[in-house]
């Protein structure tokens, strides 16, 4: 704001003149260029600061309307230049407004004592009942959620965290308010104890309550009509409107809830939609949408994740109340009336069709299909990596990563194909052929966590699994000699030494970072014994892992090299690159004409019916073109068709240059 100066004799004059009164003039400062010109019938109290109003807003519609005071009751504000502040109901009390801000037809807005705007607020997430609260806050990232709310067995580490959050919350407290620069509220009931960040935009909501909206410049937030919200952070990007109500709750950035959506006690992290439906103790990592009413998505942890209609969960048996709790790992999917009995745990790039009532774990077996028959959940491993819909979803989320904010808070692997679910590959592996050896190669079903596994799925299983294990180790061997020409096995040997030893081990997906095991065991170790103590420290760790990934990728891929193909440091030599080129060769264009057949189901006879209405075949293909379009200028199709042939051609280029090797 400018110097400041109080109001001259005739100032006070004009403003009285104006219908505007005030318990002690000498408190109101203004600043230097202020005209009372625009300032009528408003009442002051307390502390008052106003800056110039100079300045003229555009609105929708061609209509100008310069900035100004009118109609408004201010206790205890300071408020800066150029802004418009009319038609309030009641009072703004304890507030800093910033320059251009755009404040109509508004109940009341005031900050009610000391307060953390949201912060600290407790949200009962995955357990209604408590347990796996989550502390909010302003910087809070799906990873620190993730470890905070399942960690519960590291009660040192539970409680350093929470000292962070109380440190954040306590350090951010105050007793006057914030609306940044160029906000616009108009047309808005009652907001109470609420931060609002610059260029946020909220039109017609009827109540927000204690909580932060984390708006900027780059990456502005909506808020509109009827919307309800309590005990909230509501983080840059988002948009929150169609008469929303949420309580107890963390909204991402770039987060999108709309139609009517309801949610209390629950996080929604990057990119997350919901619509229609309700959550309820939620943890919805990145990319988790839902779009249908009848949807209830309740203690469940997803990420990637696509909710089906009507799709539902359990988190009680009617015992000892809602206590439950399940884990869908990222990219799976439900089906319409799909159901899910809680505790269960279901693996990643898994299709849930039907309804499952048994306490199952198929945590090592990806990429499958939960089908209910006859009230059994009958299994098929590893069926979904042929399936269109599986690469489709993989492509298009970095796509849709809808985050303008430079300060990311989630830090996102879109990889189908990492670590992470390679080695749960290797474990269904492990799991399938010890059913082979103790049920007999000849049985005809297999039992594993109460589900079911017919003799075909489990073969066709083996079968695909090991076509993804070739397609991971290969693209790993290929981009790690890319783009250099090797005279000898020696410099081969050289270039395929990892750069670290961090990275062998298990690896984890802690709600979109993927990352060794060894080394999220590191950060919580640092943190317990006191090392770590900031928030932006552990943040910027879950950053370096990720900017590391492909570093550490190669030290796990290495090893998994050696040992799949049989091959060692000081011995692998050029034929035996050509060798695993090879078998990389067949798996990835075996898969590819996999999903290409997949995909050409959608433009079978049966999927024409309803089309060409009143005509023959013939005008039931030409409208199903006209809508869908043809099957071979599908962009999925030829971009299927092109990924063939690149492929082929990038391990040809790779083979070519190990022939001069000597």
């Amino acid at each position: 704001m400018r110097e400041v100066r109080s109001l001259t004799k005739q100032e006070i004059i004009r403003l009285q003149s104006q219908g505007c009164e005030c318990t002690d003039w000498a408190l109101v400062k203004v600043s230097t260029g202020f005209d009372p010109h625009f300032v009528k019938n408003a009442r002051f109290s307390g502390k008052i600061k106003i800056g110039v109003l100079e300045k003229e807003f555009e609105l929708a519609g061609g209509l100008k309307k310069h900035s100004c005071i009118n109609n408004a009751v201010i206790h205890n504000c300071e408020i800066g230049d150029n802004v418009v502040i009319e038609n309030i109901q009641n009072y703004i009390a304890n507030y800093n407004i910033g320059d251009n801000c755009f404040i109509q037809n508004v109940d009341v807005i005031l900050v009610d004592g000391k307060t953390t705007f949201g912060n600290g607020t407790e949200v009962n997430v995955l357990n209604e009942s408590g347990g796996r609260e989550v502390h909010i806050h302003d910087k809070l990232s799906a990873h620190f959620a993730y470890v905070y709310s399942l960690y519960r067995h590291r009660p040192n580490l539970i409680r350093s965290m929470k000292a962070m959050v109380d440190f954040y919350s306590g350090k951010h407290a105050s007793d006057i308010g914030c609306i940044e620069n160029n906000s616009m509220i108009v047309n808005v009931g009652y907001i109470k104890n609420v931060k609002i960040g610059g260029f946020c935009k909220i039109t017609g909501a009827m109540k927000l309550k204690n909580g932060s909206i984390n708006s900027n410049e780059q990456a502005p937030v909506y808020i509109g009509r009827n919307v309800i919200a309590e005990d909230f952070i509501i983080s840059s990007g988002s948009r929150i409107d169609g008469g929303c109500i949420i309580s107890r709750c963390f909204i991402g950035q770039a987060c999108h809830l709309d139609h009517g959506y309801s949610a209390s006690d629950s996080l929604f992290f990057s990119n997350c939609q919901g619509e229609n439906g309700e959550a309820c103790a939620l943890f919805a990592g990145p990319y988790t949408v839902t779009h249908h009413k009848s949807t209830l998505l309740i203690a469940g942890m997803f990420s990637f994740m696509n909710a089906g209609s009507g799709s539902n969960q359990s988190n009680h048996m009617y015992k000892l109340g809602p206590i439950h709790q399940g884990i869908i790992e990222r990219g799976a999917k439900t089906t319409s009336n799909s159901y899910v009995l809680w505790p269960a745990k279901v693996g990643p790039f898994s299709l849930i069709l039907g309804r499952h009532y048994q306490h199952s774990d198929t945590s090592n077996l990806p990429f499958s299909y939960l089908v209910e028959n006859d009230n059994a959940t009958y299994l098929a491993p590893a069926i979904n990596l042929k399936s269109v819909g599986t690469i489709r979803d993989a492509k298009k989320w970095p796509e849709r990563d809808k985050r303008k904010d430079p300060n990311k808070l989630d830090f996102i692997n879109f990889n189908l194909l990492s670590p992470y679910t390679i080695q749960k590959v290797f474990a269904g592996v492990r799991i399938l052929k010890d059913l082979q050896a103790t049920a007999g190669e000849t049985s005809e079903i297999y039992t594993y966590q109460s589900c079911i596994i017919k003799n075909a799925a489990l073969r066709r299983g083996l079968e695909l699994y090991e076509i993804v294990i070739h397609k991971f180790l290969g693209n790993s061997i290929i981009k790690r000699l890319e783009n250099t020409l090797f005279a000898s096995n020696r410099e081969i040997r050289e270039r395929l030494k990892p750069q670290t030893t961090v990275g062998s081990g298990e690896w984890v997906d802690i709600s979109g970072l993927i990352a060794p095991k060894s080394e999220i065991d590191n950060l919580l170790c640092r943190i317990e014994r006191g090392e770590i103590a900031k928030l932006k420290d552990i943040n910027n760790v879950f950053k370096q892992l990720h900017e590391q990934y492909y570093i550490l990728e190669w030290t796990w891929a290495w090893e998994k090299i050696q040992e799949f193909y049989n091959v060692t440091p000081e011995t692998i030599t050029a034929e035996d690159v050509v060798n695993i080129v090879e078998k990389w060769k067949t798996s990835v264009v075996k898969l590819d004409e996999m999903i290409y057949d997949d995909a050409k189901k959608e433009f079978s006879l049966s999927f024409k019916t309803g089309f060409g209405s009143d005509g023959n075949i013939q005008d039931q293909a030409m409208d199903f073109e006209y809508v869908r379009g043809a099957f071979d200028k599908n962009p999925f199709v030829v971009t299927t068709l092109k990924h063939i042939e690149d492929k082929k051609a990038l391990g040809d280029e790779l083979i070519e240059r190990m022939k001069n090797v000597k």
